[in-house]
């Protein structure tokens, strides 16, 4: 397949120029793919019913990823004495030492000098195009004043991995993409909340397997807006974490935790630049978002006394804006309600509290999480544990945690009393408590 694109691409590369020496006006052949419609470029031409030009488009933007030489070979013939081809676009990388292929590039071999039909070439990067609704590519930022086309086309990396290894890579985190991917190795019956709770998680889990069926089969596309919007709300260790984690792994969605340290700026337009580029890539992704700790970028908007609340409150509003488009699951997650601005929370979808566990929550946690019998001393009694101790599910999990290690520390082959309540008055240290013997 790749053999067959760099052949094809050739070929209308040198029709063009041949044209542009004659002054004639070929007819540019229609690629014709082989007969394994399984190759991942050829179906996502197939299925998207691309057009000879959309075609050109996407082997263009391909190319320096698979033959970095590709252009500078084919310009070299027709300038064997050197010299610059400014119709032909085109910049240098920092790292490539090739031609990199800029809007510029796709209007002269699609169009040439044809004023009309460069024009018309250059729609295919408009954001109703689906080029742009679905993140394949684009056409780069340029230096104020330079013409947009002169912008490097940029191939996603996802599609990059897709069509030359046939498989897609998950994005990491980093300064163009703030968030990470969370993962569990939990299972549903290891999550413990009050039953109300759990029974709104179930309905949430019914929108993600059954919305799109909604949405296409049903007609209701366009009755109903994109997404779904949730608040998780309640004291920290209750867990809201791991409840994402889990809708993502039984509903086969990749979950991304937002980091927030890398999506706020001091600097004016830079939250919202970071936020365009985290929802442009979720864009059509079915990943779950979630935003830990959201109050600090979904929080109260404040009176406006200075610039900065001026922009602050832009930002709030932008993120608005942008979360009640984005047409995947959106999950945020606070302390608090109250925390969060009450502009968010008219658009939200459900609310789900995630209350403190009570003594028959906190039995089971204490059972879920406890090492074998074999290794539990017989004078742990778990009922008194979870009568006594107001503990959360974290609390819980890192008090089990410490007293295995300090039995350890030991020589201890078992967890006893002595042990986990050094664990508990650890958790209770870190809250402010004191722990009553």
């Amino acid at each position: 397949m790749i053999k067959a694109v760099l052949e094809y691409l050739d070929k209308v590369i040198r029709l063009r120029f041949d044209d542009e020496m004659n002054g004639s006006e070929s007819v540019i052949p229609a690629f014709v793919p082989g007969d394994d419609v399984e190759r991942p470029l050829q179906k996502f031409i197939q299925e998207n019913e691309l057009g000879e030009a959309e075609t050109i488009v996407l082997f263009i933007a391909l190319v320096p990823h698979m033959s970095p030489e590709f252009f500078n070979n084919i310009i070299a013939e027709y300038l064997p004495n050197g010299g610059d081809f400014p119709e032909f676009g085109g910049v240098k990388g920092k790292n490539h030492r090739g031609i990199l292929p800029t809007g510029e590039t796709v209007l002269y071999i699609l169009a040439g000098r044809d004023i009309e039909k460069r024009m018309e070439v250059a729609r295919l990067f408009d954001e109703e195009h689906l080029f742009f609704q679905k993140n394949v590519l684009n056409i780069g930022p340029v230096p104020a004043g330079e013409p947009r086309m002169s912008g490097r086309l940029v191939l996603d990396d996802e599609y990059v991995d897709l069509f030359t290894s046939g498989k897609v890579s998950k994005p990491k985190l980093s300064s163009d993409f703030p968030a990470q991917r969370i993962t569990t190795n939990q299972e549903w019956g290891d999550l413990v909340l009050k039953e109300k709770t759990l029974e709104e998680i179930k309905e949430l889990e019914t929108w993600l397997n059954f919305n799109e069926q909604l949405m296409g089969e049903w007609g209701m596309r366009d009755k109903i807006k994109p997404g779904f919007r949730v608040l998780f709300y309640g004291p920290s260790g209750t867990g809201k974490t791991m409840t994402t984690c889990l809708l993502g792994k039984y509903t086969g969605r990749d979950v991304y935790r937002v980091d927030l340290s890398m999506v706020i700026s001091k600097y004016i337009g830079e939250t919202e630049k970071n936020l365009s580029g985290l929802f442009n890539k979720a864009e059509h992704k079915n990943w779950i978002l979630f935003f830990d700790e959201a109050d600090s970028l979904f929080g109260k908007r404040t009176n406006v006394r200075d610039a900065h609340d001026k922009y602050a409150n832009q930002e709030v509003s932008y993120l608005l804006q942008r979360i009640e488009a984005h047409n995947g699951l959106v999950i945020l997650a606070s302390n608090m309600k109250g925390n969060i601005d009450s502009a968010f929370t008219r658009r939200f979808n459900a609310f789900i509290e995630f209350d403190p566990p009570g003594v028959a929550e906190r039995l089971k946690l204490w059972q879920v999480y406890m090492p074998p019998k074999n290794k539990m001393h017989k004078d742990i009694d778990l009922k008194e544990l979870a009568k006594n101790y107001e503990l959360t599910g974290a609390n819980i999990v890192n008090s089990i945690h410490y007293a295995g290690l300090l039995s350890i520390q030991k020589g201890n082959a078992v967890l006893n009393q002595e042990t986990l309540l050094a664990g508990i008055r650890k958790e209770y240290k870190k809250e402010g408590k004191i722990l009553q013997q």
